[in-house]
């Protein structure tokens, strides 16, 4: 897995813990100060060996690590379509 994938997929497990955030804030209180948001890939298991490094590495320098378990988020398919673009000064 290239580092930009590790980058992409992390970012897709990130952006689906800020929804579960939003409707349950209160799992931040839980959160201990100054520590390392984890997150392990419930189904990916590439992903969850690179990121239980990051895991590894911050508990060997003492640094408090909040590991979060999930499984995947689906790719989400748009619906948008433009039907209309108009410039502002046609108005």
């Amino acid at each position: 897995m290239t580092r930009d994938e590790i980058i992409k997929k992390n970012l897709d497990l990130h952006a689906e813990w800020m929804k579960y955030v939003f409707e349950y804030p209160d799992v931040l209180d839980k959160i201990p100060k100054g520590a390392v948001l984890v997150i392990l890939p419930e189904d990916d298991k590439e992903l969850y060996d690179e990121n239980y490094k990051v895991l590894e590495e911050n508990k060997k320098k003492g640094i408090p690590v909040f590991i979060v378990t999930m499984k995947t988020p689906k790719p989400q398919i748009t619906n948008i379509e433009v039907v209309k673009v108009q410039s502002l000064s046609a108005l």
